[in-house]
């Protein structure tokens, strides 16, 4: 897996209704689809959450290539999930060897679980990919905002998980750049045992956090120079407003999980 392969918190400009959507709107239909997601318990339901993801995608016109391309790094997490979930769980068996069995229930379970996290990966970079680093923010501290009555910082919460997002990029673009440098110098990262290639990657980490504390220590400067102190008294660019399909978008959300309870009553497994 190479490093490029990393795509989240990329943002890919367009026109499509996705891109033009009030950034609000689309962390609401993100949540929303994460608890549907967690109301899927048969097939019926899943196929519903596939077809509307399926369609969520090919209006945003972000291309499959970069959705599977970011998914990559996480592939081996959800192959580990889907195995515990294989063997671990309890009912009808079909299969044992030792400690080791495999049931009815733990095929569909393994089969269920490896498709909410694909789906929910998918779904969070569906949100990234169409959303600017500045929009996610503008949104999510307007969705925060009722907690300002709470004296909680709001402005500055919804900047740091912006930046801590941007940065995921240049931190990725930094690596590769300290890597091909390494190699360049006869360090070798590929040889070897797993345990070898992971200890020949700790010469990378200096080097990075240096880089890390570095651009933090020029972002500070930088927002100190332009006399930046939250958002208090803060103008926009750009005011968020609802459209017409934003509404109806929170709108066919609500109807999702309203037919994922539903279609949640038939049998679990077919």
């Amino acid at each position: 897996m190479a490093l490029k392969d990393i795509t989240l918190g990329q943002y890919f400009p367009g026109h499509t209704i996705f891109h033009r959507m009030d950034p609000r709107t689309k962390i609401l239909l993100t949540v929303g689809y994460i608890a549907a997601l967690f109301l899927c318990t048969n097939v019926p339901a899943y196929l519903l959450a596939i077809a509307v993801l399926a369609g969520a995608v090919a209006v945003s016109k972000v291309g499959v290539k970069a959705i599977v391309r970011g998914m990559r790094p996480v592939l081996v997490i959800v192959i580990i999930t889907g195995v515990l979930n294989l063997f671990y769980t309890p009912g009808q068996e079909i299969w044992r060897l030792g400690f080791l069995r495999i049931t009815v229930e733990g095929i569909w379970s393994a089969v269920f679980m490896i498709l909410r996290i694909m789906l929910l990966i998918t779904c969070t970079f569906l949100l990234t990919y169409t959303t600017s680093p500045i929009l996610l923010t503008d949104g999510l501290e307007k969705l925060l905002s009722p907690l300002k009555a709470l004296h909680v910082p709001v402005h500055e919460l919804a900047m740091m998980m912006s930046i801590a997002l941007r940065f995921i990029p240049t931190l990725i673009e930094e690596t590769d750049k300290i890597m091909s440098a390494q190699k360049a110098r006869g360090a070798d990262f590929e040889s070897g045992n797993l345990v070898q290639r992971a200890r020949a990657l700790v010469p990378l980490l200096v080097p990075l956090f240096i880089s890390a504390f570095r651009r933090a220590d020029e972002l500070a400067v930088a927002m100190e120079c332009r006399c930046y102190h939250g958002g208090e008294g803060r103008t926009r660019l750009r005011q968020l407003r609802f459209q017409s399909f934003d509404w109806i978008a929170l709108v066919l959300a609500v109807l999702l999980i309203a037919a994922v309870v539903l279609l949640g009553r038939l049998p679990l497994f077919p």
